[in-house]
């Protein structure tokens, strides 16, 4: 595994390559591989999102890209000032300590300012073209930003010399940190991963101990993962073969949700061979579950513009091509009605563990 002094010469590299051309008169050019859509290509081998050969070139001195270019500059100065320093600023922090105006006259003595950026999602996105450009991640460079995942069951990790038990922490749970590559796998006597979307499931299925019953570890990102919970289910499911099963709410957003952790999202393509799990399994709730579960019409909730809207979508990806995907997505847009997690209890609140079973057991996941 690189040292972060290893990550910190390669971002200084970039840095003297610019340095150099102006050093020379000669216009500064950075050549960054374009994040945009049209660049984000399907790979049906590895079943994942990956970013396209597109690449776009920031000039100095083009006027449309002068700004981003001084963007990109002063966070590649504040993230090596911060390796060298052997500090860990999150997001935040690089927003707010480059964040300032910049007075100047033009030649007619005329004052402008410029701010230097004026919002977070300008300074998080330079961050982003930095970690693409020079194949660097955030994590890998020591910035951190919020992580949601946490983990309990039958695994044991090493972080900064410290042995975590995931197994040992009663109702709560072990907090991923930032970095998830650092943490040493100690190990792990698990028979497979359930990834829950929402934490008041997590935590319910904690305190009953489904975890222990089963033998599995249980994951949680609180909806919409963060990149640390990401990577690390990618690494127990790489590293140790553990098979990876994903519960949602039965609607189009837990659908998306699942897909995120198979398949990678639009946003991170350049990090998906890291962060998505190809193996991954839904689990469910899916369309066909109301009637097959026989869930009653006081726990489905009646779908409405967006979630029809979002569907619909869905059915144009790639990724939800398979019979079994389109069929549940059809079905939903038919009878236009989603159920939540929590509707299984139509059957008593110990059906979500006959409920798991059944769909692991008989294998009725979808792949």
């Amino acid at each position: 595994m690189s040292t972060r002094s290893e990550f910190l010469k390669r971002l200084e590299s970039w840095g003297t390559q610019l340095a150099k051309a102006i050093l020379e008169l000669e216009e500064p050019i950075m050549e960054i591989p374009a994040r945009t859509l049209s660049n984000t290509i399907w790979d049906e081998k590895a079943k994942m999102l990956k970013l396209g050969p597109e690449k776009l070139h920031r000039r100095f001195l083009d006027m449309k890209e002068a700004r981003k270019f001084m963007q990109t500059v002063l966070m590649l100065r504040l993230i090596v000032e911060a390796i060298r320093e052997d500090v860990y600023p999150t997001i935040r922090d690089l927003y707010y300590n480059g964040k300032h105006t910049i007075v100047f006259k033009d030649p007619l003595g005329r004052t402008h300012r410029e701010n230097t950026w004026d919002e977070q999602s300008e300074s998080n996105a330079v961050i982003e073209d930095i970690e693409v450009a020079t194949n660097v991640l955030r994590e890998e460079m020591g910035v951190s930003a919020d992580v949601k995942g946490k983990i309990v069951g039958p695994i044991v990790v090493r972080s900064q010399g410290y042995e975590l038990d995931a197994s040992k922490f009663g109702e709560t749970a072990l907090s991923l940190p930032v970095n998830v590559d650092a943490l040493e796998i100690v190990k792990v006597e698990a028979s497979y991963v359930l990834v829950v979307e929402k934490d008041a499931i997590f935590q319910r299925l904690v305190r009953e101990k489904f975890w222990s019953q089963e033998g599995a570890i249980l994951v949680t990102a609180k909806g919409m993962p963060d990149r640390a919970t990401r990577r690390f289910i990618r690494r127990l499911n790489e590293e140790y073969k553990l098979p990876v099963y994903v519960l949602t709410d039965g609607d189009p957003y837990g659908w998306y949700i699942y897909s995120v952790y198979k398949s990678g999202s639009i946003k991170l393509s350049y990090e998906s061979e890291r962060l998505a799990t190809p193996d991954a399994k839904f689990l469910g709730l899916t369309a066909t579950d109301i009637d097959t579960y026989k869930i009653s019409d006081n726990y489905v909730i009646a779908a409405n513009d967006r979630d029809i809207k979002r569907a619909q979508e869905l059915l144009r990806y790639p990724w939800f091509q398979k019979p079994e995907w389109t069929r549940e997505i059809n079905l939903f847009l038919k009878k236009k009605k989603k159920v939540e997690i929590e509707a299984l209890s139509t059957h008593g609140l110990k059906f979500l563990h006959d409920y798991l079973r059944d769909k692991i057991r008989s294998k009725k996941f979808i792949d």
